[in-house]
């Protein structure tokens, strides 16, 4: 029996990127009768259906048939909670279930404090490497040394695209253990109805006669929505420019648009109107800037739905690994409003370049980034993990 400990920052029902490959790795190797899974996360308050967790509490709970240990924060620094419980917890989980094999989600700085003194020989270290600490360079560089100790530990880094192995300071330093696992789509998770249908020709006959445009994320910086409002400033009256989600800039980019009736704030959207919303578009604006957008899940979601995408390019992301620029849609100097515009304009006026890119998008990600390839990936490293324990 191989013990598995997964180390998020997160878990369901708390929803964000590196929650769901968490989840998605768990559901990868649930089927294996000779392994043994537990995760340790801080809680968060969130709820889905009956399912709700509490910021402050410390418990025990599963997902997917996976025991999760969520432990209480009372508060958060640099976007890293902080908790009373979790040192106990952790020594608790390494004694108790005494794994062979950890799955620590980077970048997750205090909980590698913690961590690193309990790791010993034996136990096998996997690092699946998200993102670099591009937005808090303080906290970056107070944690050099240690990222450090952790690349050198671990016995293999897992990134999600080969542009952020290249990219990356601190991977291009260790080529030699490092490969790629790209994230993935569930297509059970984007399963069309009767529903969505209609609701997706229920948006068409809204907005007849429009080139819809979708955008849909967080509203935060490096997720790059102003510039997709600045392109729309360039367009005429015959495009539609609708932008899902919110965040701590939904206000001010509502202020930017506020003469511009091109563009509409569509604010949260159910998993159910996201997917009408994927069906409804002619084009998928995906106008992040950052490194900080790793991969890109709703670009590839996108594309599953056969529609061209537009982005910028981010030197060392797998956004511009997960489009393709004159393959699967069109890739923009980042920044360039206008030439986002002129990238949205080009599209619309051909409907046979459209259908294109939307096929070779849909192809691209059948191809690489569903959940049956991310499932054989991940099971091969453990395999692997495993034989070289041997």
């Amino acid at each position: 029996m191989t013990r598995i400990l997964q180390i998020p920052n997160y878990q369901y029902p708390h929803i964000g990127g590196i929650e769901q490959v968490a989840r998605d790795i768990a559901d990868s190797l649930i089927g294996n009768s000779d392994i043994q899974q537990k995760m340790i996360c801080f809680n968060e308050d969130a709820q889905d259906g009956d399912c709700v967790c509490r910021r402050r509490e410390t418990v025990r709970d599963t997902v997917d048939g996976v025991e999760v240990i969520r432990c209480g924060c009372f508060a958060k620094v640099a976007s890293q909670s902080l908790s009373f419980t979790y040192h106990r917890e952790l020594k608790k989980v390494m004694k108790e279930f005494q794994p062979d094999i950890i799955i620590l989600h980077y970048p997750n700085p205090f909980v590698s404090s913690i961590l690193l003194p309990l790791l010993n020989k034996k136990t096998k270290f996997i690092l699946w490497w998200h993102l670099d600490i591009t937005k808090q360079k303080v906290l970056g560089k107070l944690f050099h040394g240690q990222t450090l100790k952790l690349l050198r530990r671990s016995n293999r880094i897992v990134a999600t695209s080969p542009n952020y192995i290249d990219g990356s300071p601190y991977l291009r330093r260790f080529k030699d253990k490092s490969i790629v696992i790209p994230n993935c789509v569930r297509p059970e998770r984007l399963a069309v109805s009767d529903y969505t249908k209609e609701k997706a020709a229920e948006i068409r006959r809204k907005y007849a006669e429009k080139t819809i445009c979708f955008a849909v994320g967080r509203h935060v910086p490096y997720k790059g929505m102003t510039y997709l409002v600045k392109a729309s400033k360039y367009l005429d009256d015959s495009f539609a420019i609708l932008i899902g989600g919110k965040g701590e800039l939904t206000e001010s980019l509502k202020e930017e648009a506020k003469d511009d009736k091109k563009v509409e704030f569509l604010g949260r959207i159910s998993d159910k109107d996201l997917i009408a919303y994927y069906l409804a578009c002619d084009i998928f604006a995906f106008p992040s800037i950052t490194k900080n957008e790793a991969f890109g899940i709703a670009l590839a979601e996108g594309m599953y739905f056969g529609k061209p995408a537009v982005t910028f390019t981010i030197n060392g992301s797998g956004v511009n690994y997960v489009n393709l620029d004159g393959a699967t849609g069109i890739e923009c100097p980042n920044g360039d409003s206008r030439a986002y515009a002129n990238a949205l304009k080009k599209l619309a006026d051909s409907p046979g370049l459209r259908e294109e890119y939307g096929k070779n998008g849909r192809r691209r990600v059948e191809e690489n980034f569903l959940f049956d390839s991310f499932r054989e990936n991940v099971n091969k490293l453990i395999s692997d993990i495993v034989a070289n324990d041997q």
